[in-house]
């Protein structure tokens, strides 16, 4: 299908990896800062590094005080409040009734589920809110409230509350810089603070150079969670509300079919890939109390950003293949699933929580009893400003090269460390040669490709070859709109994934460079056919049983219903 759909089929770069051995991790997303303002802003934090005799020169790569980055957060005697405790406490949701009654206020979320959940609840509550992500804006009249991804936080507004979900993902190797952006940044009179015990000490350690006030409000859970003393055993003890979870796509639908195929059960299926709209229509199916879709396949994708009323969660396994290698799970990663369970205000009393297998349970409940390790540090990464002044010292280099020299350089207190930018630095391999100027080059980078997919990396590079050339990008000439179809297999499948993919980063390439990228509606009209073909596989082709032909009508008819 892929071949179809990519008209023109370039040398992959999947290879590129290995000329990025050193560098480990998965995908780094940068918030992109525009440099028209670029010699105003360093101004002002070349006055807030100087001793005052203007003799010293100015040192770029010295990045040990980032709490200087952001004089209008510094101008604000900010109150902070910490919300720690584990999953279904209540925390977030004391913290989004204080943004409820605030008079401006933004909400700062992991995931783009999560912002639109806080927008949609916030806009019920007749407090009108918009809604901004990597991947789409949606503008009320009269907000005067935000629901963003955390990487689309305005540092240069003022409100009243800001509320930062999940912030122990400071320390995320990936993503940490865009919550410690957030959290140092802000410019909030009140701002919430919602995750993890672990991350108190570093929080604390960090806002003591910002002159904020700090509390720490802890919580418990609503709701008991009880770790059973046996596995689960036959597939024929699934029961209805419970959540099976498995680290491996291909595993997640061999336990669909497992489960299926007994008569008993139909599950949805949630995983990281899908794209977002499905992923909420197979959570939106598996809660509807009517739904036939009573169990749920899922990855760890539930760790976050989902409401879900799950009576039981089951570990199909205790590892996960982490990029590099195979290995345990974590103590926050099996209390951050495993906490799923037994939501407040479901019909579960509490939450329960097995494995598959009797053998991974020592770790299940040594996990459950331990406390996740403290924080030890924050992520941070220099923006485009520091990029750019940095560059003027290296001409006629590429942003691979710049970029390479300048975290080699750089220098940062014990508190942070530098977000891992392997995936910044595939894109600036492949796109140094195009003459484009370092601020596209720098966009394309910071754009949500997987460049380990070969469709969606090669998407992103016939993109940026066809803006160099011509300045105008037009989404028919690499893909053909029409073509989209139901796949029949699960490489077929994972190939409209891949589509899906690029059809986003069109989108996201419009919202940035919208005269270049014209295609908007196209791209994201294509966007919304590649999930509803997708979820036509999960609820159609999934399920294969001698008696499917009734339950496939079935199962047609009640996805209607929630698209």
């Amino acid at each position: 299908m892929a071949s179809l759909l990519l008209r023109q089929r370039r040398v992959s770069v999947l290879g590129v990896s290995r000329i990025l051995q050193a560098v480990n991790g998965d995908s780094s997303r940068l918030q992109p800062e525009s440099n028209c303002r670029t010699f105003a802003r360093f101004g002002v934090i070349i006055r807030n590094y100087s001793s005052g005799k203007g003799t010293a020169k100015f040192d770029f790569t010295d990045l040990t005080r980032p709490h200087t980055w952001y004089p209008n957060a510094r101008k604000k005697h900010r109150k902070v409040f910490l919300h720690v405790g584990p999953t279904n406490s209540g925390k977030t949701y004391h913290a989004l009734k204080r943004l409820e009654s605030s008079s401006s206020g933004v909400y700062c979320g992991p995931l783009r589920l999560l912002a639109w959940e806080v927008a949609k609840r916030l806009n019920k509550a007749r407090v009108p809110c918009d809604l901004i992500t990597g991947q789409e804006k949606d503008e009320v009249d009269g907000a005067k409230h935000k629901a963003v991804t955390v990487e689309m936080a305005d540092v240069t507004s003022d409100y009243e509350c800001a509320v930062i979900d999940e912030i122990q993902m400071l320390g995320c190797k990936t993503r940490g810089f865009s919550f410690t952006r957030a959290l140092l940044g802000i410019a909030a009179d009140e701002l919430h603070l919602c995750g993890d015990a672990a991350a108190v000490p570093l929080i604390q350690e960090l806002l003591k150079v910002t002159g904020d006030d700090v509390q720490v409000r802890s919580y418990e859970r609503l709701l008991p969670l009880v770790p059973l003393e046996v596995p689960l055993g036959s597939f024929s003890n699934i029961r209805t509300g419970d959540c099976i979870v498995s680290f491996s796509r291909k595993e997640i639908y061999k336990l669909k079919k497992k489960i299926e195929t007994g008569g008993k059960h139909l599950c949805s299926v949630v995983y990281g890939s899908l794209p977002p709209e499905t992923r909420t229509r197979q959570a939106t199916m598996f809660n509807d109390a009517s739904s036939e879709f009573d169990v749920l396949v899922a990855s760890d994708a539930i760790g976050m950003g989902l409401n879900l009323n799950i009576s039981r969660i089951i570990f199909s396994t205790m590892k996960k293949f982490d990029g590099l290698e195979m290995r345990d799970l974590t103590v926050p990663e099996v209390k951050q699933i495993a906490g799923r369970s037994g939501r407040y205000g479901s019909k579960y009393p509490m939450g329960e929580v097995t494995c598959l297998d009797a053998e991974d349970l020592p770790l299940l409940h040594s996990s459950l009893k331990s406390a996740s390790p403290t924080l030890q540090q924050a992520g941070v990464f220099p923006s485009f400003d520091f990029i750019y002044m940095y560059s003027r010292l290296q001409q006629k280099r590429g942003l691979y090269q710049i970029l390479e020299d300048f975290l080699e350089n750089a220098k940062l207190s014990d508190n942070y460390f530098f977000a891992n930018c392997e995936e910044m630095l595939k894109v600036a391999a492949v796109i140094d040669e195009l003459p484009l100027s370092l601020q596209d080059k720098y966009l394309f980078c910071l754009s949500p490709v997987d460049m380990n997919d070969e469709i969606s990396s090669q998407g992103l590079t016939q993109f940026a070859e066809n803006y160099a050339k011509k300045g105008l990008v037009r989404l028919k000439e690499i893909f053909s709109p029409g073509s989209l179809q139901v796949p029949k297999t699960h490489s077929a499948l994972k190939e409209l994934e891949s589509i899906h993919k690029v059809l986003e980063l069109y989108v996201w390439l419009s919202f940035r460079l919208d005269e270049s990228f014209p295609d908007h509606e196209l791209a994201s009209s294509q966007k919304a056919i590649c999930s509803m073909l997708i979820e036509e596989f999960l609820e159609r082709l999934g399920f294969q049983n001698p008696t499917s032909r009734k339950l496939n009508s079935l199962m047609a008819k009640k996805r209607r219903q929630y698209l």
